[in-house]
């Protein structure tokens, strides 16, 4: 298995309209990219630092994933994700290896990124997700 880097920091928040000036206005960030997941029910906005992207996660229905997050943890840190040549090799190896996967398969992710994540069970209360960009193959 192989981890290239850490491919951003996905961070739930309440609403992007109110998120997205804290990064630009107090950290001097740029929001690059604001778009809607739809099967995932969130809508994203992204920035880069360095080679690392942070992705603010706003939920688009109120049963949705980040805003059950946000009801029982309120805003912030959401998961860690790691980049990789390949997803289904890392998910065939780390499922070979005993942690619980939340997807068994890639899916399409925001960034047209394919994505699987790791259940926090197994991963010592982080939720990670492996992506793997399919236009650096």
């Amino acid at each position: 298995m192989e981890l290239t880097h850490i491919e951003h920091l996905g961070i739930a928040v309440k609403s992007l309209e109110e998120a997205i000036p804290y990064y630009e206005q107090m950290l001097g960030l740029k929001c690059y990219s604001i778009e809607e997941v739809k099967d995932q029910k969130v809508k994203t906005a992204f920035f880069k630092i360095g080679q690392t992207k942070l992705e603010l996660l706003e939920s688009t229905d109120p049963e949705g994933t980040i805003a059950k997050f946000i009801e029982k943890r309120g805003e912030g840190v959401h998961h860690v994700a790691f980049a990789t040549p390949s997803v289904k090799t890392c998910l065939t190896e780390l499922e070979g290896k005993g942690v619980k996967l939340i997807d068994k398969e890639p899916r399409k992710g925001a960034e047209g990124l394919n994505i699987a994540f790791l259940h926090p069970k197994s991963t010592h209360g982080v939720l990670t997700e492996i992506c793997e960009d399919p236009n650096k193959q």
